[in-house]
């Protein structure tokens, strides 16, 4: 933070939930921010660090390991939309080892995720795609190609040692901007 900025003083709305304390809760433990009032009736938590008028609605995919790292597929403030690093799983568990099929089913998770938040595709500003080997990159590009075509976000390939699941030889995230005129579609996605 820098000078002549609180984060703390600013009072909109964030979620909160019996499952999960509100960020704000989380940085008054951690001695950041001053001490809120308890979430008001209805489920809404605090004053938070967000401008006046923006709520955090979190996008959850039912994947094994957002309890277990506590994250959500993706996140929603305003018009910004971040979709969290998506991995080629399907609903049974299983990977296929193509790395343009895997491509494809990431892109499917993210763009799944995007419509939960009120986003397309084509809202799409920037990507990021993280490959186990360097030879995937023009098979991934490809598919990166088929659905970001129209839009052309600026986007990253990075080469990294490796990911969470050995079969995976792909990851991709993705932030957007929404249209103003969209909201976070009310459904069993949306905490």
């Amino acid at each position: 933070m820098g000078p002549g900025r609180d984060h703390t003083t600013v009072r909109p709305h964030c979620d909160y939930s019996p499952s999960g304390p509100c960020v704000v809760f989380v940085l008054q433990r951690l001695g950041v921010a001053r001490r809120a009032s308890p979430p008001a009736a209805g489920g809404r938590g605090p004053a938070c660090c967000y401008p006046a008028g923006m709520e955090r609605c979190r996008v959850v995919s039912g994947s094994p390991y957002e309890p277990v790292v506590g994250f959500s597929r993706a996140v929603r403030v305003g018009d910004r939309v971040l979709v969290s690093g998506t991995a080629p799983v399907w609903p049974d568990g299983s990977c296929d080892p193509d790395p343009a099929v895997q491509a494809r089913r990431c892109l499917e998770i993210v763009d799944a995720a995007l419509r939960e938040a009120g986003a397309t595709v084509a809202d799409v500003v920037r990507t990021r795609t993280y490959l186990v080997a360097r030879s995937d990159w023009e098979a991934v590009g490809r598919v990166h190609g088929e659905v970001f075509g129209a839009a052309r976000p600026a986007s990253t390939m990075v080469v990294v040692a490796g990911l969470l699941d050995p079969r995976w030889r792909v990851e991709i995230e993705a932030e957007a901007i929404a249209p103003a005129d969209t909201a976070v579609r009310r459904g069993a996605g949306e905490v």
